[in-house]
């Protein structure tokens, strides 16, 4: 097995900056999310219920006697007559009794369905105009019980005397609230269904089928005797409230939400230390010309989440379409000086990725590198609350030719019940975890930045010769590595490194947008003896990645535990948790395609992962399997440690394993990059 790693003098250029236009994109929200949050407003609901106590209903019943006073006064109490026609007529009050437990409840269900299917920008907008009418409507029922005009003298209860299965007077509604007659949810939601609908369609026939239902809905709440017309009122003014309430909010927060899990590398993000992921790629000839690397980017902007929106500055990160965008500030043409090499490459890669991305316009930038020896280089950033670095190799994925999936293994993934149990023994374990054995000293914010790769099938070899993962295999070099490059390091971690790697939590299918990995925290030894010699200590402390349980506690504390906390909390959780007091080096090891490329028609040579290092973590390692290659970065602040130096030391560490140091047993590795 032989490695590369680059020598060479540090190279600085100075940078031109710029902006294009924008295709607005929006994302779903994650379902699990939103039926949680339908749970909470039926409980919320179930609160106001329990006040339907027995001492409220001369209360319910006094405050009906006004109704139909001031209806009489009005000359509007229709209801009387109309009840009165309709319990003449079995067939026809059996169909509306039906029609009153049901098709509010169905159009209701289908519009939100729908709009989260096809028009998820509508969706956000109707789920949350929803859930205000709802809270509208509860607040009434809390403070305003009215007893319904079936309770009342005079009238007939329809839904009763027929026993219509699924509403009153049937079991398996017998618990509701009777005394919670306005305003009418009944009429609220079919008002509701038909605003939406108006702004999702212009289509004559589909307004007026939805006229047509809420005319049928106002007439059986009345003629059912389950509301005044005053209640059908009230309805319209909560629907209109609750309409123009989520207008107001819209207009004060435009865009769509960062879900907590992706806002967090907003919150780590410290000057000198910027959360950016990518790659960078080695092309070979013919080298494309910049145009053509524009026209390849831009012909796949729809499948690059939010790289034609920005982020909106308040209290929530928002997206926001971005507007015009200068296309030289995300696509730069840049000529290393002549005799330049692999060395220079990563200088000048060091200097552009650990650049802050502006605020102001869309969170990437790529870079088009002339005079790599015989080659040109690719290179594109994006921040972290973008993309995790899975997600990251996916978007450079999108920009390649044959067109390519990751492959996302197929398993089922835990039941709900199997999850939640494996978040609650994962809470348990990383709350008994025990802290790095040592707090390094804070360094500085100059990035070294260094990369090499080894033959692919030589790492996984010598990973199955020591029964080894190859992430094992990782991490006990980078220990040993660490103990070669800088005794000193090592010997102030107590020559114990305590590593955070990543674990890929991406389902089949998922979108690959956003930030869906764990962290677990391990230990690896820093001593300068032979890698084998590790083997059981690194098997054993690595048996945390093995299990899923510390990744899916951690996945669910990012990604919701962290929404019941102020933005001024989830900031400071984030600064604590991902820094020195809680781990020294990051390993991520992430799987990659395996054949030949192509990028604007120039063939892929080589190609490595960009990650970003917490602040005052001294090493940040990237291994990215790819085309018979494992192409690794390594990362380091540069006050602490030689990225050069290391990537050296690391890269003769894995070229000095033999292949099969001990030949008995299973191997514990399978053709996967794990």
């Amino acid at each position: 097995m032989s490695a590369t790693h680059p020598q060479g003098p540090r190279l600085h250029i100075q940078l031109p900056s710029v902006r294009w236009p924008a295709v607005p994109r929006t994302q779903r929200p994650r379902i699990s999310r939103e039926l949680l949050g339908g749970l909470a407003l039926f409980a919320v609901y179930l609160l106001v219920d329990a006040l339907n106590v027995p001492s409220r209903t001369p209360t319910a019943k006094a405050n009906a006697e006004r109704v139909i006073q001031l209806e009489q006064w009005l000359h509007v109490d229709v209801e009387g007559w109309l009840n009165g026609w309709l319990a003449g007529r079995p067939g026809l009050m059996t169909a509306a009794n039906y029609e009153y437990a049901s098709t509010y409840i169905v159009s209701a269900g289908l519009l939100l369905v729908l709009t989260y299917v096809w028009a998820p920008a509508l969706y956000r907008q109707a789920r949350t105009s929803f859930v205000v009418l709802n809270l509208l409507a509860f607040a009434c029922f809390a403070v305003l019980p009215l007893m319904p005009p079936r309770m009342m003298p005079g009238f007939t209860d329809t839904v009763s005397t027929g026993g219509t299965v699924g509403s009153w007077g049937s079991p398996i509604v017998a618990g509701a609230n009777q005394l919670a007659a306005m305003p009418s949810l009944h009429m609220a939601w079919a008002l509701w269904v038909s605003v939406m609908l108006a702004r999702t369609s212009r289509r004559f026939a589909l307004q007026v089928a939805s006229a047509i239902h809420v005319a049928v809905t106002l007439y059986v709440v009345l003629a059912t005797a389950n509301h005044y017309l005053l209640d059908a009122v009230g309805a319209a003014v909560v629907v209109v409230a609750a309409v123009a309430i989520t207008e107001w909010w819209d207009r004060r927060h435009p865009g769509v939400a960062l879900p907590t899990a992706d806002a967090f590398f907003l919150d780590v993000e410290t000057p000198g230390h910027a959360q950016n992921v990518g790659g960078l790629v080695l092309l070979g000839s013919p080298e494309p010309t910049c145009t053509r690397v524009r026209e390849t980017i831009a012909a796949q902007l729809d499948e690059l989440p939010h790289f034609t929106e920005q982020l909106a500055t308040a209290e929530v990160h928002r997206w926001v379409p971005a507007g015009p965008i200068d296309w030289s500030h995300h696509l730069t043409e840049l000529s290393l000086p002549e005799g330049s090499g692999l060395a220079e490459l990563d200088d000048l890669v060091g200097q552009l990725t650990a650049q802050d991305l502006p605020r102001d316009r869309p969170l990437w930038r790529a870079w088009v590198i002339r005079g790599v020896g015989d080659q040109a280089a690719f290179c594109i950033v994006m921040h972290h609350c973008m993309a995790d670095g899975i997600g990251a190799v996916a978007k450079l994925l999108n920009l390649l030719e044959p067109p390519y999936e990751l492959p996302i293994p197929s398993r089922d993934g835990p039941s709900v019940l199997r999850r939640g149990a494996g978040v609650i023994q994962g809470l348990a374990q990383l709350a008994t975890d025990a802290k790095p054995a040592a707090q390094l000293p804070t360094g500085g914010t100059r990035r070294g930045f260094a990369t090499f790769e080894v033959p692919l099938d030589a790492v996984r070899d010598a990973a199955r010769g020591h029964r080894m993962r190859v992430t094992e295999l990782l991490l006990a070099a980078t220990g040993v590595a660490l103990a070669r490059t800088d005794p000193e390091l090592a010997r102030q971690c107590a020559h114990q490194l305590r590593v955070s790697v990543p674990v890929m939590l991406r389902a089949p299918g998922a979108d690959d947008g956003g930030n869906l990995t764990g962290a677990v925290i391990v230990d690896t030894p820093a001593r300068d003896v032979p890698v084998d010699a590790l083997r059981d200590e690194v098997r054993e402390q690595a048996g945390a990645i093995r299990t899923p349980t510390r990744a899916l506690a951690s996945r669910w504390v990012m990604a919701s535990a962290l929404h019941a906390a102020p933005h001024a909390g989830r900031r400071w959780f984030a600064r604590t948790v991902y820094g020195p007091k809680y781990f020294q080096a990051i390993v991520s090891n992430m799987p990659g395609p395996d054949r030949q490329f192509t990028l604007a028609g120039a063939p892929v040579s080589r190609v490595h992962p960009i990650l970003p290092p917490a602040p005052g973590i001294p090493l940040t390692i990237g291994a990215l399997s790819w085309n018979g290659a494992l192409g690794i970065t390594v990362v380091t602040d540069g006050a602490m440690l030689d990225a050069r130096a290391f990537a050296g030391a690391l890269g003769d560490r894995l070229a000095e394993l033999p292949a099969s140091a001990h030949s008995g047993g299973a191997p514990q590795t399978s053709a996967r990059n794990n």
